[in-house]
């Protein structure tokens, strides 16, 4: 993989989901910073984004929410290893409130995260698992999309951000570039 076009990729993405009006940013230092993913929305309006403290189980509540409003909520989570406290909301709520409503209810949201980088320094067992395949099982209605090459990014979220237009939620799963600066 070639990390600066893998970046360069993510910052193009994260520029043309920004330029719809009804899109929204929000996790973990998507303003302040702090993770590799801060980087990537270095050319998304701050007005777009929405700093939260780590509740990332209120996060996807949240996101759920926004999405029932009209919003697209590209709900960010720094590394996969912290969506894990977000399940509950994800398989029982986001996967299956269509169903649940019969129809009534499909929130499009936009669930991004990444694997936890291992190197230069390793972060510790909590920081890097991959969780893809378990969550694959878990999800039968939110499309589970690991993004591993840098030509993948674009499409991939612009299938994402079409399928939210239309009601239905994605889960998109980055590799570690490795190279950002927090």
């Amino acid at each position: 993989m070639d990390n600066l076009k893998y970046q360069q990729n993510l910052i193009t993405a994260m520029k043309v989901l920004g330029e719809e009006s009804n899109v929204l940013f929000l996790g973990q230092t998507v303003i302040d910073g702090g993770s590799p993913m801060f980087n990537s929305l270095k050319e998304v309006s701050n007005n777009k984004k929405i700093e939260m403290p780590v509740i990332e189980d209120t996060q996807m509540g949240l996101s759920i929410g926004l999405a029932l409003e009209g919003f697209i909520p590209i709900s960010i989570f720094p590394r996969i290893d912290f969506l894990i406290c977000a399940t509950n909301e994800l398989v029982n709520h986001l996967d299956k409130i269509e169903k649940m409503s019969k129809g009534e209810f499909t929130p499009g949201v936009i669930i991004r995260t990444q694997i936890g980088n291992t190197k230069p320094l390793y972060p510790g067992i909590q920081h890097c698992g991959d969780y893809t395949i378990g969550l694959k099982h878990m999800l039968k209605n939110i499309l589970v999309i690991r993004i591993k090459k840098e030509n993948d990014i674009l499409p991939s979220y612009t299938l994402a951000l079409e399928r939210a237009k239309n009601g239905k939620s994605t889960l998109l799963i980055e590799d570690a570039s490795g190279l950002w600066k927090a």
